[in-house]
């Protein structure tokens, strides 16, 4: 049973251009889930492209993928899988009005996310140091005298569509991170309730489809190229 102050909460929150909150959340629900469509073609463009041109230069890319930090980054699969519990599980405590709970969930749902910025900043900054950022200043030795670079031009590509995919991916890290926090401040001021909870839970799908985008970077970008000593 819903309180007074929920109701009260739950009717600033109705626009007046819906019949019932449930259709108000139908409509916030079905919007997300088209924004993500059109999020999951640009991300499958990029997908293909790395895929066209891993076919076409199979030895420069699998070169390249030696340089990549399996273990830095299977670390950050698991940060974003914890991520994505906390934020399921903040989601729920919306949805049961527990407003305590799911404050504490969302901020331990955002140092998922800066911890997983910050693995990645160090990996961006050995591939730094290390000259392989595409440009100018590009360079590439396999770190094995006996095996010197075969095709080093096109491992720059490689390293392109690292620095575009993961970059990409960390940008909208940014973005969940910011929108979560949101939700933080207007969850701790009681913005939220049983019967209103569809940002909640919108910005959830979001935070999904991030570590989803991830879940395929790991293994397209660190595992499938990658050959062990």
């Amino acid at each position: 049973m819903a309180t007074s102050s929920e109701i009260r909460s739950a009717e600033r929150s109705f626009q007046h251009h819906f019949s019932s909150m449930v259709q108000q959340r139908d409509t916030a629900t079905f919007g997300m889930w088209m924004f993500l469509l059109t999020e999951i073609m640009f991300f499958g463009g990029l997908f293909t492209s790395y895929l066209v041109y891993r076919q076409a230069y199979y030895q420069a890319f699998v070169e390249g993928s030696q340089k990549m930090n399996i273990i830095l980054g299977a670390v950050n699969t698991a940060v974003l899988i914890c991520s994505s519990l906390s934020m399921a599980m903040g989601v729920r405590a919306a949805q049961m009005g527990n407003k305590k709970l799911m404050v504490i969930l969302l901020l331990v749902t955002i140092l998922f996310g800066f911890g997983f910025l910050g693995i990645k900043g160090v990996e961006y900054h050995e591939h730094w140091t290390n000259h392989e950022f595409p440009g100018p200043n590009f360079h590439f030795e396999t770190g094995d005298p006996a095996h010197p670079a075969t095709d080093p031009v096109h491992t720059e590509i490689y390293f392109g569509l690292y620095w575009a995919m993961t970059g990409l991916h960390a940008f909208h890290m940014v973005i969940g991170i910011g929108l979560v926090t949101w939700l933080v401040i207007a969850g701790s001021r009681g913005a939220f309730s049983p019967i209103y909870y569809s940002p909640v839970e919108n910005v959830g799908l979001y935070w999904h489809f991030v570590d989803l985008v991830w879940i395929y970077l790991f293994p397209l970008l660190y595992l499938i190229s990658h050959k062990h000593s």
